[in-house]
């Protein structure tokens, strides 16, 4: 746990002071709650998961079945949602599309904001050579055309879901930890860091105890806009063709699909476009509740 210090009015200097975790995260929760927007973004993302999950216990048909008797039937009692010109039930594959695309997501937010963190922590603690091999790395990185790469790779992959989750996390860490270096510097400097370091803590140990944490609400916040990010770019992928490819689906696969037939069958278009609609608002909402929770200098959501 890192150590943090405030005045000691006896003395006039620094005192170390240990603050409970769970004392912090009461106020952050209390914090939250009160942000409306964000709490029913909340609501909106438990019930989207809550989907996913439990979705397919509902579904009268697999994502992969073929009704051939209802091909292109718009929404009605067999199909809730419609069947597409294949005669798959969208309702399922909306399901199953969710669940692939809320497994991308938080797996690649997870993955770069952990790379980020790690490789940006690290690059100031270290300074000196490292940090100017980080440094330029990551500029050079920053410059290269990233979409087109991703075009490349997940074309050669043949639309593999895992695949795309390790394209996307290799080439979308490298703006985080720009930022998480450039604060990191001055947490280097600070008291409880030179202590560490003098006391003889390994680096490792001083990066994930004693900076990380004095970076875990922009890490947090960071992560849920990651969430927004990787859906957006694993739509844009798919709906040109380069993500996820048939028979498995996703909700930016079914938005391609839909795309084409919107004046004849409109409802294949629509009810993933508010799937998505709804997961990336949320997640949005989420973020900006997280963020005024964490910055106890931001303005809660209450309307007085």
């Amino acid at each position: 746990m890192a150590t943090y210090y405030e005045d000691d009015d006896a003395g006039g200097r620094d005192a170390p002071v240990a603050r409970r975790p769970s004392g912090r995260g009461r106020l952050v929760a209390k914090r939250f709650a009160r942000h409306r927007s964000a709490m029913a973004g909340l609501v909106v993302f438990i019930a989207l998961v809550l989907f996913a999950v439990l979705g397919d216990v509902f579904a009268s048909h697999s994502y992969t079945d073929t009704d051939f008797l209802a091909i292109g039937f718009p929404p009605g009692a067999d199909h809730w949602f419609g069947t597409n010109d294949a005669g798959n039930d969208l309702y399922a594959q909306v399901v199953h599309g969710l669940q692939r695309s809320l497994t991308i997501a938080l797996s690649v937010a997870a993955g770069t904001t952990v790379l980020a963190a790690l490789v940006g922590a690290g690059a100031a603690y270290f300074g000196g050579w490292v940090q100017r091999v980080v440094l330029g790395i990551l500029y050079l990185l920053l410059v290269v055309p990233t979409f087109l790469i991703l075009a490349l790779v997940s074309s050669s992959t043949g639309g593999d879901w895992r695949w795309l989750i390790v394209v996307l996390t290799l080439f979308g860490w490298m703006m985080l930890a720009r930022i998480i270096h450039s604060m990191a510097v001055s947490i280097r400097e600070r008291d409880y860091v030179t202590a560490a370091r003098y006391l003889g803590e390994p680096a490792p140990v001083i990066i994930v105890r004693h900076i990380l944490p004095n970076l875990a609400s922009l890490l947090v916040i960071n992560f849920a806009l990651g969430v927004v990010a990787t859906v957006l770019a694993e739509t844009g992928l798919s709906f040109l063709g380069l993500g996820v490819a048939i028979p498995d689906v996703s909700l930016g696969g079914l938005l391609q699909s839909g795309a084409g037939s919107l004046a004849a069958s409109p409802w294949l278009f629509y009810f993933p476009a508010a799937t998505l609609t709804l997961l990336t608002v949320s997640m949005a909402l989420i973020a900006d509740g997280l963020r005024d929770a964490l910055d106890p200098r931001a303005r809660t959501g209450v309307r007085r």
